[in-house]
């Protein structure tokens, strides 16, 4: 028998980038700018639901689809957010994070042999998720247009093909921050009614919009609710990542498909955080304003240090992410800049390659997370602006422990 008893169409899967960027962190002890995670908690009510929740004894599993309060709450938002009715009884389900139930959704609802349509880049999970289904990935480029990642609708049409099942959109777009305009979902619609194509939507980021710009469900579209099953979560929504409460709504028959699948993964879980979110989502307002506020002053913090030290940054939308281009500070590859931005200017970040089937496409991109503490970005900023100094005369440029001992 092979040493090697991995399968091998999971070969390409066996480390996530986010791992092994987080292990550079930790042996350089830099700062941590790859992993989109915050640095602070959510709203002290949602914890303190969640520890009223152990404590009264709600540990235990809970209903399959997810606790009835929680599935009530997360009906509420949606009909009240963007007019999209959903029966909390059939078609809701509540998940192990959104990961889980995109995984889920495309075993349950494309053959293996069929294909899905994915914009890239795209998050790592959607491609181990469509390769677990066996199903194939077909991709739909987003390029940069006036400095906002975007597609071609002609190079959405031309992707489909007679084994086309579903389209995965994800908007707010990780890694991109791009939000989809009306413009922009109307022709995915019309593509998804013209070949009677399902979408699975990824909308993890529903809440963190800025500037003024309003998410759109693709599933508030004509025609789409019937076809469309929407994902969204807790974790980004409350600084709760690591509770991995998450949820799918859509028409019955889609859900149903779901849960037979979700039933043999994680069956149920997270009891107590369940009646947490249940009880943060209508209050969610206030604690999301803040969020927003605080989430926008962090971007502009870090952009505004980039942009004026030589760094080419993109527009962000919405979400953790900053996309920058490594040629503006001197390289052709952002793995190299990871690298190096690691030893030599005490920050982490995630190339971008990391998140493309044609990693050339890629290759000059790097990822920068800003979800951190004014304290935490002002420095990196301050680190990142100096590097680019640097790399105008990186013979004999110190290190960043030796040239910013006192930060």
């Amino acid at each position: 028998m092979s040493n090697d008893v991995l399968v091998p169409k999971f070969a390409a899967f066996r480390s996530t980038i986010f791992a092994e960027m987080t292990a550079l962190a930790n042996r350089t002890g830099a700062i941590n700018l790859g992993q989109g995670f915050p640095d602070s908690d959510g709203p002290p009510e949602l914890l303190k639901a969640a520890a009223d929740a152990v404590l009264a004894g709600r540990n235990q599993y809970p209903p399959l689809p997810g606790v009835p309060e929680l599935r009530r709450a997360i009906a509420e938002q949606r009909s009240a957010d963007y007019g999209t009715p959903y029966d909390p009884d059939t078609e809701i389900l509540v998940t192990a994070g959104a990961t889980e139930a995109i995984t889920a959704a495309i075993a349950a609802l494309v053959p293996a042999g069929d294909e899905v349509l994915v914009f890239e880049p795209y998050y790592d999970s959607y491609s181990a998720a469509i390769t677990m289904a066996g199903a194939h990935r077909r991709t739909v480029p987003l390029r940069p247009q006036h400095d906002r990642f975007t597609f071609d609708p002609d190079e959405l049409a031309a992707a489909v093909t007679p084994r086309t099942r579903a389209v995965l959109v994800n908007t707010p777009h990780n890694p991109t921050g791009t939000v989809f305009s009306a413009a922009e979902l109307a022709h995915i619609a019309a593509v998804c009614r013209r070949h009677d194509l399902i979408a699975v939507t990824d909308e993890v980021y529903e809440h963190l919009t800025f500037d003024g710009i309003r998410h759109v469900p693709l599933a508030s579209l004509p025609g789409m609710a019937e076809r469309t099953l929407t994902i969204s979560s807790a974790g980004k929504t409350f600084n709760a990542t690591g509770w991995k409460i998450g949820w799918a709504c859509g028409p019955e028959r889609m859900v149903a498909a779901v849960r037979t699948v979700k039933q043999y993964l994680t069956f149920a879980g997270g009891t107590p955080f369940q009646y947490a979110v249940a009880a943060a989502l209508p209050e969610r307002h206030g604690w999301l304003s803040e969020l927003r506020a605080r989430l926008m002053t962090a971007r502009d913090t870090l952009r505004d240090a980039l942009t004026s030290s030589g760094w080419r940054c993109f527009s962000c939308e919405a979400g953790y992410f900053l996309q920058v281009d490594a040629r503006s500070v001197g390289y052709l590859d952002g793995t190299a800049l990871c690298q190096d931005l690691a030893t030599k200017a005490g920050v982490v970040a995630i190339p971008s390659s990391a998140f493309y089937a044609d990693t050339e496409a890629g290759r000059h991109l790097v990822r920068f997370a800003f979800c951190k503490s004014h304290a935490v970005i002002a420095t990196a900023a301050g680190r990142l602006a100096e590097f680019a100094g640097t790399t105008k005369q990186r013979e004999g440029a110190a290190p960043w422990r030796e040239a910013r001992r006192s930060v």
